[in-house]
């Protein structure tokens, strides 16, 4: 009980200190009492790697948004699910019409390197640790450098597909005569160190902590293997891709819950056994039923129950499970992270639904996106893939369609529509759609016009596809605050 005592009173230290910070660089405490007085224990390790993870719920003072929050807005403002509603906040408005400034909070990277900082801090301190704790391990130590690695290439890998070039920070900020003026680093180059710490990582992690919330809320080795699918997807690199999908596979850990299970295991009880990571909620301050409840500030885009999902009129209780009390009300209601079953809604009280940022059904789509690839071309198990999951959703006949296995195109086509059913409002749609389109020098930039046909106030459609004719507005602009605190940094081009 003690030992519990102890390493929460240090993390409400660590919590408290990160969020007193004025620059997204900078973490207190001064040197004296991060080498003097913290780093003697695997305590004390264990208690900073868990308040690397408590930062990504938001910081302790409650002046910025949850991770999940931008993980939210980040994905899905700028693509075609979501409208705001007349309460929207007008930053919120700014970026759904692409009107997005450098002084829009929307654009606040800060969340992202508080925790990148954190994890820094495990990484560059915590060896001292073990050097003074002769109960402490190298596999404990490699345990937790292994996660904050990782966790530390998520926050960048969300940076770099959003912001483009970013700063680069892989050292600790802990006192005050340290160089905070950093310059970006090209996104290729932060892309090179998502994978090379990945790599790293895949053989530090431990494949599970023996407790499921754990397995689900840290990151495993299996974690890595999501992550370095993910990544190698947005690099073009599938047949590594494949490769970190075989062995997620091969593991056997995970599989697609049931139909009859879908929502009450994946959003309602949380860390089933489709879960591969979550962001842990639990009782802490919630982004999701502020944003989304009676007053809610964002509303499904009518189009995603009539035409995504779309609705049998001859048979009404026919339906896709992920439509209509699935993501989706038939009022324009998100529903996914406000509901404990189809019709009836959830208190504003904890336990709060988790954020999932990676479970199967994604590694299995990510798969078909791979084999679907003119250089891999296999589209018959593409196709398999994607019906597997829409059988378990029970997809309604009016969304198949039916590509040859030698029309690569059509497939990926198909399966973009899917992770659209699939993932709706979990954060995926607009990093999703970038990527294809993206892909081969931008060679299906038709799809992100395509998306703001859909999406876009009428007023705003032309303007917001001559913007996106330019790839660089395809990233955000670096918040005015940054440009003023450090002198190094330059506006991304499109914004200048």
């Amino acid at each position: 009980m003690r030992k519990n005592i102890f390493n929460n009173l240090i993390l409400v230290l660590l919590l408290l200190v990160v969020s007193a910070c004025d620059s997204w660089l900078y973490l207190e405490p001064q040197d004296a009492i991060v080498k003097q007085e913290f780093w003697k224990t695997k305590e004390q390790v264990q208690s900073a790697v868990i308040g690397a993870y408590a930062s990504t719920l938001g910081n302790s003072s409650g002046s910025d948004r949850t991770m999940g929050e931008y993980m939210f807005l980040w994905g899905e403002l700028r693509a075609d699910m979501v409208v705001p509603s007349p309460v929207a906040r007008q930053e919120e408005i700014e970026v759904t019409n692409g009107n997005i400034l450098d002084t829009n909070p929307i654009v606040n990277w800060r969340a992202f390197y508080r925790t990148i900082n954190y994890c820094n801090t495990v990484l560059q301190f915590a060896p001292e640790a073990q050097l003074n704790d002769p109960t402490f391990n190298e596999q404990e130590l490699r345990g937790y450098l292994g996660e904050m690695r990782a966790l530390r290439s998520l926050m960048y890998f969300y940076l770099v597909r959003s912001f483009g070039d970013v700063p680069l920070k892989l050292d600790a900020t802990v006192s005050d005569d340290q160089e905070l003026q950093i310059p970006k680093a090209p996104k290729e180059e932060v892309l090179r160190q998502i994978r090379a710490d990945l790599l790293k990582a895949e053989t530090e992690t431990v494949i599970s902590y023996n407790n499921n919330a754990s397995d689900k809320g840290r990151i495993t080795k299996y974690t890595v293997n999501a992550m370095q699918a993910d990544v190698y997807l947005w690099s073009e690199l599938y047949d590594s891709a494949l490769i970190a999908i075989d062995k997620i596979e091969k593991s056997g850990k995970y599989g697609i819950v049931p139909i009859n299970s879908w929502y009450r295991d994946l959003f309602v009880m949380g860390n089933s056994n489709e879960s591969i990571f979550e962001l842990q909620f639990g009782t802490q301050r919630h982004p999701f039923y502020i944003m989304l409840n009676p007053q809610r500030r964002f509303n499904a885009a009518p189009h995603v129950l009539e035409e995504m999902y779309t609705i049998d009129f001859l048979v009404p209780e026919n339906k896709d499970i992920r439509a209509d009390g699935g993501a989706v009300r038939s009022d324009g209601s998100i529903w996914k992270y406000l509901g404990i079953n189809e019709s009836s809604a959830r208190t504003n009280a904890a336990p709060y639904p988790n954020w999932i940022i990676y479970r199967y059904a994604d590694i299995l789509l990510m798969k078909a996106e791979a084999l679907a690839q003119p250089t891999i071309n296999r589209g018959a198990e593409a196709l398999a893939i994607v019906q597997t999951l829409r059988n378990r959703a029970n997809a309604l006949e009016a969304t198949a369609k039916s590509p040859e296995a030698d029309d690569n195109q059509g497939i990926l086509d198909y399966i973009l529509e899917e992770r659209a059913r699939e993932f709706a409002f979990e954060g995926k749609r607009w990093y999703d759609v970038l990527r294809n389109a993206k892909r081969n020098n931008y060679e299906r930039i038709d799809l992100l016009i395509n998306m703001v046909t859909k999406s876009a106030p009428a007023a705003r459609q032309q303007t917001i596809i001559n913007k996106y004719r330019d790839h660089n507005s395809h990233y955000f602009p670096i918040y005015t605050f940054e440009l003023q605190t450090n002198k190094n940094l330059v506006q991304n081009s499109f914004y200048q």
